[in-house]
């Protein structure tokens, strides 16, 4: 007997396949080692956690247990926690507690890892009570798993009382905590922690400042960003210093930092020192050249990408479908429409918006049309761009019709975004009471308070439609200090209409404004010369020279279709 417990418990430690458990499994029962519970505990274990593991196999053997340790009840509760299936851990870890076993500090953190997977709140309130009741609660592998349960159901207020009361923060505690932030948008409140922690004098791991660049990149501060990238590479993790040990997580988290708050050329020399790149680089690069307005450098990026190998994803061509959208690229945007249509990415509601706002940015509005109209999820970003689409265009009526649509039969909330498509469809087609009713409603109703595009938007349509009074007065009442722009749609309207006494009081203020963009200075020479005050145009253009503000050149574009013969 005790030879054959030796030899299998030998065995078993050197098991790498099924089969040879099974073999194993079918000599313990012939030698009635099975009832032996270290060659069981490590047999169940190999089923439920081995790398060649089956479930199906572990839980029939399990079933053949009388009496299971809590080892044993531990190694199924987390087989299934790592599985496709966690909700069974849950199932398991019930069942252990109806058979009158009491969980150890090993139990906890793999029944919390389910709750976390699956977002299952109450039964994670559940198990918290029952680690105070159990004396747990301050053990600090299963407060921190505790942590990450609150964070992935996000709850951060009782994340942060669990965090308190544990007795000793570590980095792995403060991590947890920086990740829960992260996590649930609070990229502000993430850097609190980190710059907490730093105070505390714990020192961070390389997992602690993937966390914590993302939050610099979440949050636009480019600042924090550029000191948290210097920490890094005073602690040495650096992965742009050395090829050696190259964390391309890390690297691709400081590279997209730099993207998002705009130093594309940082953001583009450290990708260009990157030994190796993976699908996310690219896209952030890609990206970022789109949400900057460098679309011809997204597109060249992206044909880099596939000549590199890789296969692009909804993000990659989110990126190159607005950089279409930008360039008015229409060939190309419908190339990428039919590359998508023959894959899953066809039905995704984010790729379809994108679609019908590349489509409706470079005049194609029916397509857009149908490619809205198939979409099976409309949220308020499809909706948006529809509006926005047709009104850009000219089609006020039409896009009117879609946004009462979208409220009274889709029932979708409009959002800040919306009624900047509805105040320019108004503006389009000259429907001063109904922008009016519409600006009212969005504050009354919505509670969405009008920003500087808002404003901009109702003092062009009072302005196209001659009402200079109410315009004028509706820029002194704005609670925000009036831009440029704002002030060039004033001055559009003086255009319109001629009214030059108007325009040299909107002249004083523009001047005084210092603007760098040169539209408004064209506009002020174009009034001016139609009145014949040519000493006026003359001081517009000499006022453009002395600042050092060149006219923008107009351009345009044609493609062509070669037909073959």
């Amino acid at each position: 007997m005790k030879k054959h417990y030796n030899t299998i418990l030998s065995l078993l430690e050197t098991c790498k396949s099924m089969s040879e458990l099974k073999q194993l499994h079918g000599l313990m029962i012939t030698t009635s080692v099975f009832n032996n519970v270290i060659p069981l505990s490590r047999l169940v274990d190999f089923c439920a956690n081995s790398e060649a593991r089956d479930l199906v196999y572990a839980k029939s053997v399990f079933h053949q247990i009388n009496q299971p340790r809590v080892y044993i009840w531990n190694s199924m509760i987390r087989g299934y926690s790592n599985s496709e299936n966690p909700a069974e851990s849950l199932i398991m870890y019930r069942e252990m507690l109806q058979r009158g076993y009491v969980p150890d500090n090993f139990t906890f953190p793999f029944v919390l890892k389910a709750c976390s997977l699956i977002t299952v709140y109450h039964y994670g309130r559940c198990v918290h009570n029952c680690i105070v009741k159990t004396g747990f609660e301050l053990d600090m592998y299963a407060s921190t798993c505790l942590l990450s349960m609150y964070a992935s159901c996000a709850d951060m207020n009782s994340g942060l009382k669990v965090f308190d009361n544990i007795p000793k923060w570590n980095v792995v505690a403060w991590t947890s905590l920086i990740s829960g932030f992260v996590g649930n948008n609070q990229a502000t409140e993430a850097i609190k922690v980190f710059k907490d922690m730093e105070l505390q004098n714990v020192q961070p791991n390389e997992f602690t400042m993937v966390h914590v660049v993302v939050a610099c990149a979440r949050s636009r501060d480019i600042d924090t960003g550029k000191l948290v990238h210097s920490r890094i590479r005073q602690l040495g993790f650096d992965p742009f210093g050395s090829s050696f040990n190259f964390n391309i997580v890390l690297a691709t988290a400081i590279l997209d930092m730099y993207a998002k708050c705009g130093s594309l050329r940082t953001a583009r020399d450290l990708f260009n020192k990157m030994p190796q790149r993976n699908l996310v680089t690219w896209n952030s690069m890609i990206s970022a050249y789109n949400q900057y307005g460098r679309a011809e450098e997204a597109i060249g990026l992206f044909s880099d990408m596939q000549n590199a190998g890789f296969a692009p994803d909804e993000a990659t061509f989110l990126g190159v479908i607005g950089a279409c959208a930008q360039l008015g690229a229409l060939a190309l945007g419908q190339s990428l429409h039919s590359y998508v249509s023959k894959t899953s990415m066809g039905k995704d509601t984010a790729i379809g918006t994108a679609l019908v706002d590349m489509y409706a940015k470079t005049g194609d509005a029916g397509s857009a049309q149908r490619i809205f109209d198939n979409l099976q999820k409309k949220d308020v970003m499809a909706w948006t761009s529809m509006i926005t689409g047709l009104a850009m265009h000219g089609h006020g009526k039409e896009a009117l019709h879609a946004f009462r649509k979208m409220q009274e039969d889709a029932r979708v909330v409009p959002d800040q975004i919306t009624y900047i498509g509805v105040l320019c469809a108004c503006s389009h087609v000259g429907l001063v009471e109904e922008g009016q009713r519409h600006f009212a409603s969005m504050v009354n109703i919505y509670g969405i308070e009008p920003t500087e595009e808002h404003y901009c938007c109702m003092v062009d349509l009072l302005s196209r439609a001659g009402r200079f009074e109410e315009a004028v007065r509706l820029l002194e009442e704005m609670p925000l200090q009036p831009n440029v722009a704002v002030w060039g749609a004033l001055l559009n309207g003086c255009e319109i209409h001629e009214n030059v006494d108007l325009a040299d009081q909107v002249r004083r203020r523009i001047t005084e404004m210092e603007p760098h963009g040169s539209g408004v200075y064209v506009l002020l020479s174009n009034i001016y010369a139609r009145a014949g005050r040519w000493q006026e145009v003359k001081l517009a253009r000499e006022l453009m020279k002395e600042r050092r503000i060149a006219k923008n050149l107009g351009h345009s574009s044609v493609e062509m279709k070669l037909l073959s013969s």
